[in-house]
């Protein structure tokens, strides 16, 4: 959405809810706002197709089969847990943006940086998107890390009792 100069002196590009619109189109943030059943298949296929790249081209090497599923999940599982965080780190930007009253922007890229503060329609429609639309699904991402972290601790101790 764009707003006249008057009302809104901030860059077409820099300005929260066209970065908010920005970031949704954009693959690996449009599947994580989507339905939590999609969500979690696109998850599970990922690490699923992670895993099983990673399980042949380490078994090549190791020719053992539980260490070769041991290091196969623990690289899938760290490549989820770091596009989990990319995911995060780009929509909490994106709420913050939403959620403040002023706006940081630069005009010509001389780093003249300049703060706008949002009329009160503004500020609302904003808060209204964050709240109602982005922070949910940060949530959500939120628990995706903790799961994987959870998940990673207890395979990596289950083999270091086994094994």
């Amino acid at each position: 959405m764009f707003f006249s100069k008057k009302e809104c002196p901030v860059p077409f590009d820099q300005q929260p809810l066209n970065e908010y619109l920005a970031l949704k189109k954009s693959w690996l943030f449009a599947w994580s706002l989507s339905d939590i059943k999609p969500y979690l298949i696109n998850m599970v296929l990922i690490f699923l197709s992670l895993f099983i790249f990673f399980f042949l081209f380490i078994y090549i090497i190791v020719s053992d089969f539980k260490q070769t599923f041991f290091y196969a999940y623990i690289i899938s599982s760290l490549i989820l847990f770091l596009m989990c965080i990319r995911i995060y780190l780009g929509w909490s930007y994106i709420i913050k943006r939403l959620l403040s009253a002023t706006i940081f922007y630069e005009e010509s890229g001389w780093y003249d940086g300049q703060v706008w503060v949002k009329t009160s329609n503004y500020l609302a429609q904003d808060r209204l998107i964050g709240f109602y639309e982005i922070i949910p699904f940060i949530t959500r991402i939120k628990y995706t890390c903790f799961s994987n972290c959870i998940l990673f601790l207890l395979i990596f101790f289950i083999h270091n009792i086994f094994y």
